[in-house]
């Protein structure tokens, strides 16, 4: 009945398997990638025919995770996996984007990868897997797709690369200082595609290292997919390119005048307008069936491409008339806004970032149900892209794809730089609005994130910066790198290549390749081409800010205490009664943990202070040598019970009143008189003795000899 096909070797210390044959045979073909005992199904149906009029290649890729892969059930009232969070949706992202650039150029049939995670050890990330699923997928269903691709994921301890680190070892990746980069790369048998990386300040040398190491370590299993297609592939789909050089020509013979002198503007709204009035004045010579043409649209960026591309190889003068290396002029600016803890605007050339930040305390830490469990982070990145910001009109929904993996980007190149959360205690918002954009408001985003933060008083190991590189690689093999280029280099280029990171070392490096990958002289090049960009732009930074800024009056004040875990029942009381009861009567927001660690947050440093003490009535313990002044409560014939610390009374006997012999305590002492007594230590029984006879009782000095 099933006609399977099962295909396994050993790789990075663990078994991977793929499987095809047996579950969802209606698919153009379907694979089951196991890594470990994490399995990923990936199903690939395309369109045997064009839609019409579609200039666009429409390829989606569906990522979800199951909750039951996990042994879990979801959270939340419905229980039941509802729209993508975001680890889903960055993931998507992540294999779309090396696997959309090997399709046959022209082919604009609707293509559909869907991606289930079906098993979860907890051990081994399921992106990874799904990449190698979808990878080999394509290439069984017959589509015109020019891979196989493979992928892993690299870590570096102690000087050496890790091949697959384990998702605990990703996840502590900020708590644990050996462990310096999580880095995923993605491609062929002969190049690189894509890279995602989040770094500790590492070289430009071990980060190029890192890319090898993984372009290396996944030649078998692109061999594997290989081994599995000669078995059962089916045959290629029976694709023609179109043909449409002769509308080529007759686009280029009509606008290639126009389309370079609208090239010439350097201002981008001139520049807008001029190329379109130069497509309008092509299509005007065109007759109605070749203004009909759906390759209209791909002939016109052909031409544009051409234009564009071919001045900046041989001239090595670009768009706005920088040369390939220039930096555009930068303007940074901090505490802008007067209610917010902290914000800055970051104005790179037309790109341009008002980017907020704010302190909260643990009661703001986002809560995330994820396969491996539940988890908290208290560094959040939300990064917004108005239509308004490229003088467009357009719907606000909520965030995208786009919004969130930028978002994304932008919190690997700065979460490297924050302080430890035991030395600085808040939980740190920070909100890109992008207000204008013409090239890498992502890398706007890390710049003007860092001034933020600083400017909130919040203390960085050190100031972040970012910038977007691009690529022209011609056939002939010459080539030219740019850097911090603008949205139309990006659009018409081969490349896009971002690089964040301090004045030490990367934090963060994103690599997008639109051909069939680029060289390590190419990589090695552009990395240093980024360093370069990066100090300038940190250069310019420091014109605002170069160290943490004083705290906002309006942000809040954080003080942390350390109690003995046995004093947390008392702490919060019978159903929370007492911790409610201190919260209430200070004004203070009070969060206590399992470790005994309590955090008092308040504007108010008097509120502070109250909850403080009110804490410490309850949890404090006396110290045996110290001298304090109590109250007596209550005589006795034998001695006087002293209130001294907190709740905490203790006996002061007779004999310990007075230097001299005392016939009676009443001769001394009296209800509600103030003493000063000495903690002379505990009994067998754990009842404190006091002395009041060796402390001065006008002075409070203990009494020497």
């Amino acid at each position: 009945m099933f006609n399977e096909v099962k295909k396994s070797i050993e790789w990075g210390g663990d078994t991977l398997t793929l499987e095809t044959g047996k579950i969802a045979r209606q698919a153009d073909a379907t694979v089951i990638a196991t890594y470990g005992e994490t399995s990923v199904l990936a199903a690939v149906v395309f369109a045997k025919k064009e839609k019409p009029g579609m200039d666009f290649f429409p390829l989606t890729i569906n990522y979800q995770e199951k909750y039951y892969a996990a042994g879990k059930i979801p959270g939340g009232f419905f229980k039941r996996e509802a729209r993508p969070t975001e680890k889903e949706t960055l993931t998507a992202r992540l294999i779309d984007r090396p696997l959309r650039p090997l399709f046959v150029p022209g082919f604009k049939h609707e293509t559909q990868v869907t991606l289930t995670v079906l098993s979860h050890d907890l051990e081994n990330d399921p992106d990874m897997v799904a990449m190698i699923a979808a990878s080999a997928a394509l290439t069984l269903s017959g589509a015109p797709f020019r891979g196989p691709i493979a992928n892993c994921r690299v870590g570096f301890v102690g000087g050496e690369y890790v091949l697959n680190p384990s998702v605990d070892d990703m996840h502590e990746l900020r708590n644990n200082p050996e462990q310096r980069l999580d880095l995923v790369v993605a491609g062929t048998r002969d190049a690189v595609m894509m890279v995602e990386s989040e770094a500790y300040e590492l070289s430009e040398a071990e980060m190029l290292g890192a890319v090898n190491f993984a372009h290396e370590n996944i030649q078998p299993v692109i061999n594997l997919i290989i081994d599995m297609a000669e078995d059962c592939a089916k045959e290629p789909y029976d694709f023609q390119a179109p043909d449409y050089s002769e509308l080529l020509a007759k686009v280029t013979e009509l606008g290639e005048a126009g389309i370079r002198a609208a090239y010439k503007n350097t201002d981008k709204q001139e520049r807008t307008a001029a190329i379109s009035a130069a497509r309008d004045a092509i299509k005007a010579g065109l007759s109605d069936e070749e203004r009909d043409d759906t390759n209209l649209g791909t002939a016109l960026k052909k031409l544009e491409s051409a234009v564009v591309r071919g001045d900046i190889v041989e001239s090595g003068k670009r768009i706005d008339g920088r040369d390939l290396s220039t930096v555009r002029q930068i303007v940074s600016e901090t505490g802008l806004l007067p209610r917010t803890h902290g914000s800055a605007l970051f104005t790179r050339g037309e790109t341009q970032g008002l980017v907020v930040t704010t302190l909260g305390t643990g009661d703001d830490e986002q809560m995330i149900d994820a396969l491996q469990g539940t988890y908290r982070s208290n560094f959040l990145l939300h990064y917004n892209f108005p239509p308004y910001s490229v003088g467009e009109c357009g719907r606000n929904f909520g965030p995208g794809r786009r919004e969130i993996g930028h978002g994304k980007l932008a919190w690997r190149a700065l979460q490297a730089v924050l302080p430890a959360a035991t030395d600085f205690p808040y939980t740190i918002r920070v909100v890109s609005e992008i207000t204008e954009s013409n090239g890498s408001s992502s890398m706007a985003s890390v710049c003007g994130g860092s001034l933020s933060m600083m400017d909130a008083g919040v203390p960085l190991k050190s100031a972040v910066a970012g910038v977007a590189m691009g690529l022209i690689l011609e056939d002939s093999g010459k080539y030219a790198i740019l850097t911090d280029i603008l949205g139309d280099e990006d659009h018409l280029g081969d490349m896009d290549f971002k690089v964040a990171g301090t004045e030490n070392g990367i934090t963060s490096l994103q690599m997008d390749i639109k051909v069939a990958g680029i060289t390590t002289e190419i990589m090695e090049k552009a990395l240093d081409q980024a360093r370069d960009g990066r100090m300038t732009i940190l250069g310019e930074m420091s014109n605002a800010l170069t160290e943490a800024g004083s705290f906002s009056e309006h942000a809040p004040r954080i003080e942390t205490i350390q109690i003995n875990p046995d004093k947390i029942r008392e702490v919060i009381g019978s159903g929370g009664k007492v911790i409610r009861e201190i919260v209430e009567v200070s004004g203070a927001k009070v969060d206590i943990n399992d470790d005994g660690i309590i955090k008092i947050a308040s504007s108010n440093g008097a509120q502070i202070d109250k909850a403080r003490a009110m804490i410490m009535e309850i949890a404090a313990e006396p110290e045996a040598g110290a001298i304090y002044t109590g109250k007596v409560v209550k005589v006795m014939d034998f001695g006087a019970f002293v209130n001294f610390f907190g709740k905490r009374d203790g006996l002061v006997h007779v004999s310990q009143m007075a230097a001299e012999r005392v016939s009676h305590p009443k001769d001394v002492v009296s209800e509600g008189q103030s003493v000063k007594v000495k903690l002379m230590g505990f009994d067998d029984r754990g009842k404190v003795r006091l002395s009041m006879k060796v402390v001065d009782q006008e002075t409070g000095e203990e009494i020497s000899g």
